[in-house]
């Protein structure tokens, strides 16, 4: 998140942030309100392709908003609702309703890109009542950077509403030349309909209920009905369930808290999924970045990989779609690069920001050969790989190029001042320091991205071999880059790795994080990676609720920074992954139990970071204003820590499944896997927690299990 387009905290304080805010989402519809429903013109609106088609929507009683009740989406992530009750009403002739006498419940959902809203008003009193209800609403059509805080010259014409008996419709003409369009509809004819508001008047005998249905959308709309709001309520849930039990399902038993975690973080997902004509593609998070990004869709691929194979070729797919073919300085685009984010704003298809289909990701080139080569050998899915071979050498072409510029390394320094100045995952402008919190000179060479090259060669040759187009190179380079890395980034005196090499090659000796993605990807050596992994769960990176972005007492240590000391779960599952990988099955557990503690505190669902203060006994871990929530490599890291808890690996190549030390997090002592798919392998496995020791009952014949240190009975 660079400093130019960074979420402004003023754009959002008169919400308090985004904590309180709650999400629904359908493919590029989506819409953030406040627990009440309210859409009042903080962060929050209905948005469509990065504008806000819908900036205000507010729902009045008697001209005052209701007492709110409760309120909620639902686990599922289908349905908000609120229930509310009047304040004392107005009075109408000799009449007045006292407060608490009506019941308001406002639900709603989003679908084929429609927002659906049902208000029901019942009257609990012993008197009739007559209730003054009043809708208003504004469409601002602010492109998503102006609702983040980014300042705009110059912007479009907002045309007069149009207003046709149930009906509203908003028309905004843009500089690029498309006009934006919103309808909002109601069941009922307003007794007055304005431009900004709909009043309708109610009476209410005792006992009984009025209904009132809304619909909202990009383009024209018809009123709704109770018969519209049903067929698409059930059409919605299904499209949901769908994707919910797409790839196999994990069940835990006996802890119902630890399986509710397990449901919401794969309901996040399907939530944040979106069906592409190149497959499901894992948008990464609402409500910033609602959209298709590169490095973000890849390790959420990777990190439901052993469940749903599906989403890393729907992203593979897609990212091949979208390579790069032509160098151009504003987009930060080379030839062979991975796409970094794609938007369908205003701003970005004027240019006022790069991001219109923007490729300043050093990472997401790597990242996606090394993802292709985990999903062929998870999968045996060689055909796919045939497809996207050319893509592939296109990518493998340019780290080719980018390591013959960098001295050998794969690194970094933006084309343009318009580009962000950083462009590892840490992206935000002050992520990358010296020791002594200087910035360095470019280009950066990032220490996991080497990481990520090493394993794209690795991932290169494999998939040369099976399809008969094996590079000369890819393995000479994999074995190269290791030792290259060990001899450039390792610092003796520390016993650690560089953040970073500057311009210069000098090691950026920063204590960071980022080495975990450097374990997760099998780089360093045995030794190495045992006095990381120490470092790594020593109270300097271990807050109590993950592990922190950048280690206590460094120079630019922040607890409530974005990336210098923040806790970001998907960074903790990386580590946790690759300590895994080193045989430390019980930090994996160990670090699981401390991230699920957190989620306890989030309502079980894990936000983008959170703070790194140090937990203390009986207090909740503290929020970061203006993370997104949901996030889809969130809600993934629940997955790949419990992969990594399990020491389960998958090789559909082989058509075996090897299991290895494998541990259950705290409280949990029976979990099933049901569903796993490749060639070869059983349906289901179940691990089974007896006499302190955890062993796996295999349901089918076709696995071969691979014992180590006595694993599996």
């Amino acid at each position: 998140m660079d400093d130019a387009y960074s979420v402004q905290t003023t754009a959002v304080d008169q919400q308090d942030g985004l904590e309180g805010l709650l999400t629904l989402k359908d493919a590029d519809l989506f819409l953030v309100a406040d627990p009440w429903g309210d859409l009042r013109g903080g962060a929050d609106g209905l948005f469509h392709r990065d504008t806000r088609i819908l900036s205000g929507l507010v729902l009045t009683i008697g001209r005052s908003r209701p007492s709110r009740l409760s309120s909620g989406v639902s686990r599922d992530n289908v349905f908000f609702s609120c229930h509310s009750t009047n304040r004392p009403l107005p009075p109408m002739g000799e009449r007045s309703a006292p407060a608490g006498v009506l019941h308001i419940e406002r639900r709603r959902f989003l679908f084929d890109e429609r927002l659906f809203e049902h208000v029901r008003i019942s009257n609990h009193g012993l008197e009739e009542v007559w209730a003054p209800v009043t809708y208003s609403f504004a469409a601002d059509f602010a492109d998503i950077f102006q609702v983040r805080g980014t300042r705009r010259t110059k912007t479009g014409t907002v045309l007069p509403p149009t207003l046709d008996g149930r009906r509203v419709s908003f028309r905004y003409q843009g500089l690029d030349g498309v006009e934006r369009r919103c309808c909002l509809a109601f069941s009922e004819p307003p007794a007055r309909l304005g431009s900004t508001s709909a009043e309708f008047l109610f009476g209410l005998a005792p006992g009984r209920h009025m209904d009132l249905y809304v619909e909202c959308g990009p383009d024209r709309c018809e009123p709704p009905d109770r018969t519209r709001f049903r067929l698409n309520a059930i059409q919605a849930r299904l499209a949901m369930r769908r994707r919910r039990r797409r790839g196999a399902a994990v069940r835990g038993h006996s802890a119902p808290a630890f399986n509710a975690w397990l449901t919401q973080s794969r309901s996040d997902i399907a939530l944040l999924t979106t069906d592409l004509p190149t497959g499901p593609y894992p948008y990464a998070g609402t409500p910033w970045f609602s959209t298709p990004f590169g490095r973000d869709g890849i390790i959420t691929a990777w990190q439901m990989l052993w469940l749903d194979p599906s989403l890393a070729r729907g992203v593979l797919t897609y990212l091949a779609s979208r390579q790069a073919t032509e160098a151009d300085a504003f987009r930060d685009a080379e030839p062979g690069k991975i796409m970094h984010e794609t938007r369908g704003g205003e701003m970005s298809a004027l240019g006022e920001v790069p991001f219109g289909l923007y490729y300043g990701g050093v990472d997401t080139t790597c990242l996606f050969v090394a993802l292709a080569g985990a999903y062929v050998r998870r999968t045996g899915d060689v055909d796919t790989l045939r497809t996207l071979w050319p893509a592939l050498e296109r990518a493998a072409d340019w780290m080719r190029a980018q390591m013959r510029a960098g001295g050998g390394f794969v690194a970094y320094q933006r084309a343009a001042e318009t580009g962000l100045s950083n462009q590892g995952w840490k992206d935000s402008f002050d992520s990358i320091a010296h020791a002594d919190g200087r910035f360095p000179d470019g280009p950066i060479a990032l220490l996991e991205v080497q990481g990520y090259a090493y394993a794209a060669w690795r991932a290169l040759d494999q998939i040369g071999q099976l399809i008969g187009r094996r590079p000369d190179d890819a393995e000479d380079r994999a074995e190269a880059l290791r030792a290259d890395v060990e001899e450039r980034f390792w610092m003796e005196d520390q016993g650690f790795y560089a953040i970073a090499l500057d311009g210069a090659g000098r090691p950026v000796r920063s204590i960071a994080s980022n080495v975990g993605h450097l374990l997760f990807m099998g780089l360093p050596t045995a030794d190495r990676a045992r006095r990381v992994i120490r470092r790594l769960l020593s109270s300097e990176f271990r807050s109590g609720w993950g592990l922190r972005t950048l280690a206590a007492g460094q120079a630019r240590f922040n607890p409530m920074s974005y990336h210098n000391g923040s806790v970001w779960p998907h960074d903790t599952a990386m580590a946790a992954a690759g300590m895994a990988r080193y045989g430390e099955r019980d930090a994996v557990a160990m670090l699981m139990n401390e991230v699920y503690a957190a989620a306890t505190h989030f309502n079980l669902r894990l936000p983008e970071l959170f703070c790194g203060f140090p937990r203390r006994p009986s207090e909740a871990p503290i929020a970061y204003p203006v993370a997104c929530l949901p996030q889809a490599w969130a809600a993934g890291s629940t997955f790949m820590m419990l992969q990594a808890a399990l020491g389960l690996d998958i090789d559909g190549l082989n058509g075996r499944v090897t299991v290895r030390d494998p541990v259950l997090p705290e409280g949990l002592d029976r979990l099933d896997l049901i569903g796993l798919k490749a060639p070869g392998l059983s349906d289901s496995l179940r691990f089974r927690r007896i006499d302190g020791r955890v062993v796996v009952i295999e349901s089918g014949a076709a696995v071969r299990f691979e014992r180590d240190k006595g694993a599996l009975p």
